[in-house]
């Protein structure tokens, strides 16, 4: 009757290890889809900002293309031609010869 008694004591021991095991198992698989899971929740929210970032990037370059024509419309030889016939301009004057400096280049 004793040794019974022992084997099911036993019995019950293994039993309760195997259900630490099974929930071990199953926390650490839980886990592992969490974590995916959020992986998945960060790429999606950066492949939603693709698009706002496209728009954001063509619309700095739309005013990148404009402001260069604007400056090469201002800085052309008619227009500071033009300035100079203003009356606010009319102070400038071409510099002499031994007025100019030349840097040399490096």
């Amino acid at each position: 009757m004793k040794r019974q008694a022992k084997k099911v004591r036993t019995a019950n021991y293994h039993t309760g290890w195997v259900y630490i095991r099974i929930t071990f198992c199953i926390f650490v698989v839980g886990l592992a889809l969490f974590v995916y899971i959020d992986h998945l929740n960060r790429l999606t929210e950066l492949r939603l900002a693709i698009p706002a970032i496209t728009k954001e990037t063509k619309g700095i370059l739309e005013e990148n293309t404009r402001l260069k024509y604007e400056i090469e419309r201002f800085e052309s030889p008619i227009h500071l031609m033009e300035l100079l016939r203003k009356p606010e301009f009319s102070h400038l004057k071409y510099p002499y010869v031994r007025d100019v400096v030349v840097l040399p280049n490096e």
